[in-house]
């Protein structure tokens, strides 16, 4: 081990869930979001009851999966993503010091006696003595998981406690929410907000180009799922990139054999792109009402796929919704619709990018909101993906989601 690991007190309630369920209901495990909720919030063997809501979990596993502490897992034939914990291969545990990870993250310092009993489902321990040179093997690890506490007036034994946390779990409390005006960009209407989107690019499209057109190099997760998306389609399949910039989502996707059309209000974006990848047909429009393919197959009509990256960044939040299901209407039977987008509770006015005077907004969206959105679509095979930036990144969280028109 290096450096010590710190879970704060959500992180350290799903993490000691997790490791509970693999061991006692394993024909469930991995759990989905629901089962992990009232994993969370069941009212025996936690310490404190908690309440926490899918908007908390959603936002702390995607911490834990930018952490490599937990895995996503989407099994064919599913139609809801699943977690499973990792912090079991990251702390390198046998069974047993699991067992104790898991029930010590759940119900806070107890005693070896306590302990004992508390893990019989988890992990047979042969007696207390058991349980005292599993502790304090964890106790010799460098650094320490556990350590004994002094013993409380009136108790006999001393107790046991984790030192994953950076502090101890308390009851959740009701914060206030920042408050958002994510509808001042539709302040003079959305065709003048479109008109100063399509103005700004165009006098960025020279500086953005040379700073981004092949930033896909740079981020492998970006790669990961735009090469799995094509994976799963077939070749020579019709694809639409929306806010496709100077093309590199389309030109990746039209290197690997689809038949991909750019979309973006930016004229001077769209010249830049055509230069790049010539390949790819490039037009220029918005995409509340998003073209279908010219020449299709009139069995299967709409795009095989249609990418979305950060093209909902110029959006308010009442436009999430319809705007999606404009994206959904446009995908055939059985295609997929993959958006990327930043995420956070405000709105942002850099002022300058590239080097050049800028007078766009940026909206950071609600994640649950993106995801409802989605929902409200009728998509399904939702996953979705959360990520921090990397060092040359803005610093803005990422979501990432895929999902699929049904038949």
């Amino acid at each position: 081990m290096s450096d010590r690991l710190t879970l704060d007190p959500v992180e350290q309630r799903v993490l000691g869930a997790l490791l509970e369920k693999q061991r006692t209901v394993p024909d469930s495990y991995p759990l989905s979001l629901n089962a992990l909720r009232a994993a969370c919030n069941q009212a025996t063997s936690r310490e404190p009851v908690t309440d926490y809501d899918e908007p908390t979990l959603v936002d702390v596993l995607g911490r834990l999966r930018d952490r490599e502490l937990v895995r996503f897992v989407r099994t064919t034939g599913l139609r809801v993503v699943k977690y499973h914990q990792r912090l079991e291969e990251r702390l390198v545990l046998d069974p047993a010091g699991a067992a104790l990870v898991a029930v010590l993250l759940l119900r806070g310092p107890q005693s070896a006696g306590e302990l004992k009993t508390r893990t019989e489902r988890l992990h047979g321990f042969a007696d207390r003595e058991a349980v005292e040179r599993t502790l304090a093997e964890l106790a010799a690890l460098d650094p320490p998981l556990v350590e004994q506490r002094e013993r409380r007036a009136g108790q006999h034994d001393p107790r046991w406690a984790h030192l994953l946390g950076a502090g101890t779990l308390a009851a959740p409390t009701v914060a206030t929410a920042p408050t958002v005006d994510r509808e001042a960009v539709l302040a003079d209407g959305a065709p003048a907000r479109d008109r100063r989107v399509a103005a700004g690019y165009d006098r960025l499209a020279g500086a953005y180009t040379e700073a981004l057109s092949d930033d896909l190099a740079d981020k492998p997760f970006d790669r990961w799922v735009l090469d799995r998306l094509a994976a799963d389609t077939e070749a020579g399949a019709p694809g639409l990139d929306l806010g496709c910039g100077p093309g590199q989502v389309a030109g990746r996707l039209a290197g690997h054999g689809l038949r991909m059309t750019g979309l973006d209000l930016s004229a001077g974006m769209l010249d830049r792109a055509r230069g790049l990848h010539p390949d790819v047909d490039f037009v220029q429009g918005g995409f509340a009402v998003p073209p279908m393919p010219r020449g299709g197959d009139p069995r299967r009509p709409g795009w095989a796929v249609v990418t979305a990256w950060y093209a909902l960044v110029h959006l308010a939040g009442s436009e999430l919704e319809r705007t999606v299901a404009a994206w959904a209407r446009v995908v055939q039977p059985r295609g997929r619709l993959a958006l990327a987008t930043h995420v956070g509770s405000s709105v942002e006015h850099p002022g300058t990018l590239f080097g050049v005077d800028s007078d766009l907004d940026f909206v950071l969206h609600d994640p649950a909101a993106v995801l409802a959105a989605v929902t409200a679509a009728g998509l399904t095979d939702v996953e979705w993906y959360r990520r921090g930036p990397l060092p040359h990144e803005a610093p803005t969280e990422r979501l990432y989601v895929l999902a699929r028109r049904p038949s």
